[in-house]
C-alpha cells in the first residue's frame, strides 16, 4: 500500500470524519463566542488562538485530500465547496479585506459536506431546482397580475400600500406570507366593503396552493435522491455477494482439486 493509499483510508475513516465534525461545532462555538464583547475582553486572545488551531486543521484536511485524490480532488464538488469556503478563511482580513473577517463563520457550513445526511437534503434540493424555478416563475406572474390589479382598485384608498406598482407588489408579497393581511384588509374594506373578495382568493391562490407546490417538488426531489441512494445501496450489495459468491466458488474449486487428487492417491497400488 503507496502513502497515497494510506492517506485517503485515513481522510475516508469515520474516526476522521466524526474528528472534522468535532473541529466544525467547536470552531461554531469559538466564532460565536467573538461575537460577545464581555468573552472577547476577557478571552480575545485564547479565542483567537483557537480560531487559528481549528484553520490549521482545516487546511491540513484539504492538503491531505489533495495529496490523496491528486485531480480526482476537483471532480468532487463538494471538495471544491470545502476549498472555496477555506480559501476565504486564510485570506487576510485586515485593510480592504476586513470585511472577510464576517465571512468566517462560513466555516460551518463545511457541515453540509462533512455530515451526509444533510448532503442528501442539500442534493435533493439541487434536484428539485428547475420544477422550482418554474413554480417561482407562476408564482412571480400571478403576484405581478394581482399588483396591477390592487393598484388600479385600491390605490385611491390606500396609497400607503397600493399607491403604485411597486408598492402594490411589496404589499402583497407581505399578503402572501400572512404578515398583517387583516389589518391592511380591513383599511381598504372601511371603503371597499367588497374588497374581502380580492384579498381572500389571492391569498388562496399565491399561499395555499402556489406555495404548497414548492413543498411538492422538493418532497419530489428528495425522493428521487432518496432512491438513487437505495439503488447505489442495491449495486453495492448486489456486488459484494458477486464477490462472496466468487470466493465460495474458488473454495469448492479448491476443495474439488483435493479430492481428486486423495482419490488419485488412493488408486495408486501399494509398492
Amino acid at each position: 500500500m503507496t502513502g497515497r493509499d494510506r492517506v485517503a483510508r485515513l481522510v475516508e475513516s469515520r474516526r476522521f470524519g466524526n474528528f472534522i465534525i468535532a473541529v466544525i461545532v467547536f470552531n461554531a462555538a469559538t466564532l460565536g463566542m467573538e461575537t460577545s464583547t464581555k468573552l472577547l475582553a476577557e478571552f480575545g486572545g485564547l479565542l483567537h488562538v483557537l480560531d487559528h488551531i481549528a484553520l490549521g486543521v482545516f487546511v491540513a484536511e484539504l492538503l491531505a485530500k489533495l495529496y490523496a485524490y491528486r485531480a480526482r480532488f476537483f471532480r468532487d464538488s463538494w471538495n471544491v465547496f470545502d476549498l472555496v469556503i477555506i480559501g476565504i478563511a486564510v485570506i487576510p482580513a485586515t485593510g480592504p479585506f476586513s470585511v472577510l473577517r464576517a465571512l468566517r463563520v462560513l466555516r460551518v457550513l463545511r457541515l453540509i459536506s462533512v455530515v451526509p445526511s444533510m448532503r442528501k437534503v442539500v442534493s435533493g434540493l439541487l434536484t428539485a431546482i428547475p420544477g422550482m424555478a418554474s413554480i417561482a416563475a407562476l408564482l412571480g406572474l400571478i403576484i405581478f397580475v394581482a399588483g396591477v390589479m390592487a393598484t388600479k382598485l385600491f390605490g385611491g384608498i390606500s396609497p400607503d400600500n397600493f399607491g403604485d406598482l411597486g408598492t402594490s407588489l411589496f404589499t402583497l408579497f407581505q399578503v402572501m406570507t400572512g404578515e398583517a393581511w387583516p389589518d391592511i384588509a380591513k383599511e381598504i374594506m372601511a371603503q371597499a366593503p367588497m374588497a374581502w373578495i380580492f384579498f381572500v382568493v389571492y391569498i388562496l391562490v399565491s399561499s395555499f396552493a402556489v406555495l404548497n407546490l414548492f413543498i411538492a417538488v422538493v418532497v419530489s426531489g428528495m425522493e428521487s435522491e432518496l432512491r438513487e441512494d437505495i439503488r447505489e445501496e442495491e449495486a453495492k450489495q448486489a456486488e459484494e455477494q458477486a464477490a462472496a459468491n466468487r470466493e465460495i466458488l474458488g473454495e469448492l474449486r479448491a476443495l474439488r482439486a483435493e479430492l481428486a487428487e486423495l482419490k488419485a492417491g488412493a488408486r495408486q497400488p501399494a509398492s
